[in-house]
């Protein structure tokens, strides 16, 4: 589990960092926007209420449903991990996950919503969104799970010969 552990602690400190640095260190919570490698990589604020591209945004209930909802779900997976006795890269799929979804707690207790600020575009295709580190790790680890576990067919378990 320690490697669940130190997944989750890494991107927690990676994503923390790179919000704190670009958002209030680069100014992008006054600026707006601020071009990186345009077209490609733009750093654009959005403060983000609600979940994936700022659906189910409403309330301050909402709020702390979705903050309740990640800790679940945070706190779930690391009890499925660590009772399925999943390999190493599926340790780090789950500490992605978690890391990504605390990243973004953290955001919703600390502003009152998530900060956004990673926009790429590319290959005449206008993206009109933006994104996060956190959000990464958390879709990154959700296919990780997806890919790197999953239960055995009866032929490939433990004592059977074939």
């Amino acid at each position: 589990m320690r490697t669940v552990a130190k997944t989750a602690l890494a991107v927690l400190v990676v994503d923390q960092l790179s919000k704190v640095g670009v958002v209030f260190g680069l100014g992008l919570a006054t600026k707006g926007a601020i071009e990186v490698l345009p077209p490609y990589l733009d750093f654009r604020m959005a403060w983000n209420q609600g979940v994936n591209f700022g659906l189910f945004a409403g309330s301050e209930l909402s709020r702390w449903i979705f903050v309740a909802v990640a800790l679940a779900i945070s706190v779930w997976v690391w009890i499925w991990i660590r009772g399925e006795g999943h390999g190493r890269w599926a340790q780090v799929a789950a500490g992605l996950l978690i890391g990504g979804a605390l990243g973004n707690v953290i955001d919703r207790i600390a502003y009152g919503r998530v900060a956004d600020f990673l926009n790429m575009s590319c290959c005449g295709f206008n993206n009109p969104f933006s994104f996060n580190l956190a959000d990464v790790a958390v879709f990154c680890g959700a296919v990780g799970l997806v890919l790197l576990t999953g239960r055995q067919s009866p032929r490939d378990g433990p004592g059977m010969m074939g």
